[in-house]
């Protein structure tokens, strides 16, 4: 199979979105953390999920 998603590209883009919103004041301070804290939470569930096949593995010497 293979991935055509960067989760770290993903989780890059909607932290920078949550940041700019905090900026332009569409959310207070406690709300930027909570919701930090949430895709912080659901980009680890989502790297737990993958199965780690695209993973070279390490070579013997």
């Amino acid at each position: 199979m293979t991935y055509n998603f960067d989760a770290d590209a993903w989780y890059e883009r909607e932290r920078a979105a949550l940041k700019r919103r905090g900026a332009a004041g569409e959310l207070n301070d406690a709300e930027l953390t909570a919701a930090v804290e949430d895709l912080d939470r659901r980009y680890d569930e989502m790297l737990a999920r993958l199965d780690g096949s695209f993973a070279i593995p390490p070579t013997r010497q």
